[in-house]
């Protein structure tokens, strides 16, 4: 009897034994882990049918795709959630002499923004006189929420002779904006520009600073300055007193032509007429545009087009505005497939009222391993 009652012990134990094994065993390697998958953050303006934003909207108001195919949303922030803004001053050609009016137009939008909004400064400065470089980009201050000490860097901002546009849109992203952002500022992070966004003298090219914003989920408004007039009133005339382009903005000129094409190309400035140099400068500005109004579509963000700087203080107060309306969802992409590939985001809204309207950030490209 002992006997039995022994064995009958031991095969309880060995089961109980075997069954606390069998929890810790990892789980199956096709599973989904979650913890390592890209969030995709997606900033949402709304606005009924006049323009007015609406601000008092749940999460469950909103459905987001991913290439057609619905999204669980996991993270949602409202209007009042805080935003890091990288702001970029172009001082740099026309606008030199305009450097107070951008100061204060800058301070202005500072002020405007709200507790908790952070916000870095960027500009051009001149290089060193002997190191053959017209312009150097100068991260003025890093983010903070300290008025004061913006304040001060934006009375240090300086000016330069060239624009080296594309890689400070490099710099914002690798520099300003690198590393993730903590959990308040995700998928909440900004470029304000105020630029003509014609660039002279940047190593990196528009595609490069595309990709890395959009990569960064960053939001992009554009305070387009039309610099181009005074631009084309030293253009012209006598080769040695004249305004010059650089030699990448005339190859940026001829590849809109494309590979093909058999137009006659030079490199010397001073083999340009009067007639080729005011091609030249529609084409660059037409490219800037173009290349501003993609930026901002693609991320859910807004150009905001201004004659001179005398309007750049209500084009600031606009984007304050724009930032301050702003949803933020996020998602884990159901294609956890890591091949580079574009995916296209619809925002789609429920109860609301007819004629209520999205802007919203339009895709992003998947990472690769």
């Amino acid at each position: 009897m002992r006997t039995k009652l022994f064995l009958v012990f031991f095969i309880i134990v060995l089961h109980a034994g075997s069954h606390a094994v069998a929890q810790v065993v990892p789980p199956d390697k096709d599973e989904v882990v979650k913890i390592d998958t890209q969030v995709v953050e997606v900033p949402v303006v709304i606005t009924d049918k006049t323009g007015k934003p609406i601000l008092n909207l749940k999460q469950n108001n909103f459905v987001v795709y991913e290439d057609g195919k619905p999204q669980e949303i996991l993270e949602f922030a409202t209007t009042t959630a805080p935003f890091e803004v990288a702001l970029l001053l172009d001082t740099s050609g026309s606008t030199r002499s305009d450097l107070q009016l951008i100061q204060r137009a800058a301070q202005n939008f500072v002020a405007s923004l709200r507790p908790g909004d952070r916000v870095a400064i960027i500009s051009y400065n001149q290089g060193a006189r002997d190191s053959g470089v017209p312009a150097v980009i100068e991260v003025v201050s890093k983010l903070t929420d300290d008025r004061k000490a913006l304040a001060d860097a934006l009375a240090r901002v300086g000016t330069s002779n060239g624009t080296p546009y594309y890689d400070s849109l490099v710099a914002i992203a690798d520099t300003v904006f690198g590393g993730k952002p903590s959990e308040q500022f995700r998928g909440r992070r900004a470029l304000v520009a105020l630029t003509d966004g014609v660039d002279s003298t940047s190593i990196a090219g528009f595609d490069e600073a595309r990709e890395k914003l959009e990569s960064d989920g960053v939001i992009g408004f554009f305070i387009q300055v039309d610099t181009r007039p005074f631009f084309e009133e030293i253009l012209l005339g006598d080769c040695a007193s004249a305004i010059r382009f650089s030699q990448s903005q005339i190859r940026r000129y001829y590849r809109s032509f494309g590979p093909k094409s058999n137009v006659e190309r030079t490199e010397d400035f001073c083999k340009l007429g009067d007639f080729e140099r005011l091609a030249i400068s529609k084409t660059l500005y037409e490219i800037a545009e173009d290349e501003m109004n993609k930026l901002a579509k693609s991320s859910g963000g807004k150009v905001f087009a201004v004659a001179d700087l005398s309007e750049a203080r209500a084009a600031f107060k606009s984007v304050a505005d724009e930032i301050g309306t702003k949803y933020s969802l996020g998602y884990y992409s159901s294609n956890n497939k890591r091949d580079g590939t574009y995916r296209r985001i619809k925002v789609e809204l429920k109860g609301v009222p007819l004629g209520t309207s999205i802007r919203a950030r339009e895709g992003y490209t998947a990472p690769v391993n």
